[in-house]
């Protein structure tokens, strides 16, 4: 399988990574919320929130880059998830948006390594295998036309969701 050694599956703590950039799944207003989006806001500290203020929020399916501050990772890519609603609102196309944003500023930054969540997987309620088919399809398209990335790690918060990226993967 293509890009398999440069591809990992972590259950886990995003937060904790010791990577470039960690992507946060983000609210339209970048201005913190639940679950992961919560978290990294949590852990970067306050200076992650006045940096968001100054970005006008995001789109559903765009990017925006910010540093770190007090995380592993030097950089956060906040970017914004589309709500399931049933797969007839586009919602495949923004999700794989998502991701291709995500990686263009990764090769922008000229970053090595990223640490990705289940996008759109928790309360927005993306099914987990399709999002992980997704994700799987996306990042290995990245790590083919990106040789600077060196390794991406895609998070997994629960065993259902991992199991879900183990078989997109299989």
């Amino acid at each position: 399988m293509r890009n398999k050694d440069k591809i990992d599956l972590y259950e886990g703590d995003i937060t904790s990574l010791n990577v470039d950039v960690i992507i946060n799944a983000a609210n339209n207003s970048l201005l913190g919320g639940g679950g992961v989006d919560g978290a990294i806001h949590r852990m970067a500290g306050p200076e992650l929130l006045k940096e968001c203020r100054t970005l006008g929020g995001c789109a559903t399916g765009e990017a925006k880059i910010t540093r770190g501050y007090n995380l592993k990772a030097r950089y956060v890519i906040h970017t914004v998830g589309p709500v399931w609603r049933g797969g007839g609102n586009m919602e495949n196309e923004r999700l794989t948006n998502c991701y291709k944003h995500c990686f263009e500023l990764i090769r922008q930054y000229n970053l090595k390594s990223a640490a990705f969540p289940a996008i759109s997987t928790g309360v927005y309620g993306f099914p987990k295998s399709l999002a992980a088919k997704i994700a799987i399809q996306e990042t290995r398209q990245a790590l083919d036309a990106n040789s600077k990335l060196k390794k991406v790690i895609l998070t997994c918060f629960n065993p259902e969701s991992k199991k879900a990226y183990e078989e997109a993967l299989s």
